[in-house]
């Protein structure tokens, strides 16, 4: 029970701000473009108490600690008007981007903070393993859930940028794979396609992590 606790105080902030920084990227994106439906709905805020869902929240992120691994969740879907956009194609690529973008520089920020502890801060320090730890979990859960979304299978964010690229009738039938997005997942989480998926991601992110580590070594 100790380390299931630890595991997740380590972990939650990182959780936290990465799926609270998803959200509200995608409600300011949207409202760049015209559409202020999350703004109204109180969602272009980076308070998690309302980008709250049950079960992608807290129930998912508990069971992947418990079990013994990363959080990894979600937030309530931001509402987004695309009807409200100045330019709906553009709007929907860069609206639907913006969430894994997020993630992706939360992802360089934290290699960067960690590169530094690491070069800059001594071991003897009270709190090095600490930061250390949740540093390197807040890397790997912002890696994740970026190439995640990304992945072009309806209703994830991938799917939407390349929806933004199709004409409306190919559209259209694309997103009628939604309907297939249950099983999209069980067998993400049952074959090794979802391992084979982040492994070259997070080797890529161990690789940054320590391009950093080498420039700050030399400062």
């Amino acid at each position: 029970m100790e380390e299931i606790i630890y595991r997740i105080a380590i972990s939650l902030p990182a959780f936290l701000l990465a799926i609270v920084c998803h959200e509200a990227s995608h409600a300011y994106m949207a409202k760049r473009f015209g559409d202020t439906t999350g703004e109204q709905l109180g969602r272009l805020s980076l308070n998690p108490a309302v980008h709250y869902d049950l079960v992608g929240t807290v129930i998912f992120p508990l069971i992947g600690a418990m079990l013994g691994g990363t959080m990894f969740g979600w937030a309530k879907p931001v509402p987004v008007d695309s009807r409200r956009f100045r330019n709906v194609r553009s709007g929907i690529f860069w609206v639907s981007f913006a969430g894994p973008l997020a993630n992706i520089i939360l992802m360089f920020v934290s290699a960067i903070l960690l590169a530094l502890i690491l070069t800059k801060v001594s071991p003897t320090f009270s709190y090095y393993q600490v930061f250390t730890e949740m540093l390197k979990s807040a890397v790997m859960i912002n890696v994740l859930l970026a190439v995640f979304n990304l992945i072009p299978f309806p209703p994830l964010d991938g799917s939407k940028m390349v929806s933004s690229m199709l004409d409306y009738n190919n559209a259209r039938k694309f997103e009628e794979l939604e309907r297939y997005s249950f099983v999209f997942l069980i067998i993400l989480i049952a074959t090794p396609v979802l391992n084979w998926v982040m492994s070259p991601a997070l080797k890529a992110s161990n690789a940054i992590v320590n391009i950093f580590i080498q420039i700050f070594a030399r400062l």
